[in-house]
């Protein structure tokens, strides 16, 4: 979990911050522990004198941010058009239904997170799908359970060692 100490540093960078540093504020917090937590956003509050609602109102406007920490495997599905036209939805809906998860969450056991992205610049490829940065090719529901099986059984092979 983040440590309160930790948004108190950056905000120290910040010394007459206000409305108008909220977003590079916010980015560096996530920078620094992966996402923004409730107490990150709560601190960020109180130093530029905003309400968390008005702060959550901004960060969910922008997908850049996110409110849990990445899982151990990472599932960012594509939904760009090329990806879109091959198949890419049918792939979203077989990992969220595969993890129990919707874009923007992560298991309750950490091992995964999910993440549509707009494009990855991979089209000749689509659909792709990118597991921890290790990019996946026309990938299908069935291709993609294989590999989401593969990274259960690495997580259950590092456990057992």
């Amino acid at each position: 979990m983040p440590d309160v100490k930790d948004v108190d540093l950056i905000l120290q960078a910040h010394p007459d911050a206000g409305r108008d540093s909220l977003i590079p504020i916010l980015q560096e917090v996530q920078a620094r522990d992966g996402y923004l937590s409730r107490q990150a956003i709560a601190g960020v509050g109180q130093a530029l004198n905003l309400p968390t609602s008005k702060i959550y109102g901004v960060a969910t406007f922008y997908n850049m941010f996110r409110f849990q920490p990445k899982g151990r495997h990472h599932v960012m599905v594509c939904r760009g058009t090329a990806c879109h036209v091959k198949g890419s939805a049918k792939a979203l809906e077989m990992v969220t239904r595969a993890l129990k998860i919707r874009p923007g969450e992560t298991t309750r056991d950490g091992q995964f997170s999910l993440e549509v992205v707009a494009c990855m610049g991979a089209c000749g490829l689509a659909p792709v799908v990118n597991i921890n940065g290790q990019f996946h090719a026309k990938v299908t529901p069935l291709k993609l359970q294989r590999i989401l099986d593969e990274c259960r059984q690495e997580e259950t092979t590092h456990a057992d060692a």
